[in-house]
């Protein structure tokens, strides 16, 4: 079963960043979307998993 609908989830880094949050939405096939939490109407970021990938393994290094 595959969906056409993004299933949003909140970072698990924004957490404790006094408010600044972040939605991902990983199900969808070949594409991330991430997205404002305050401002779900604002628009959406979209990005190729590895580039997601890549960008999440860097910020866990920083």
């Amino acid at each position: 079963m595959t969906t056409t609908e993004p299933i949003w989830r909140k970072s698990t880094r924004s957490g404790s960043n006094g408010g600044a949050c972040v939605e991902v939405a990983d199900n969808l096939p070949d594409v991330v979307l991430v997205r404002d939490t305050k401002d779900r109407d604002g628009g959406t970021l979209t990005f190729a998993p590895a580039a997601w990938r890549a960008f999440v393994q860097f910020t866990k290094r920083s």
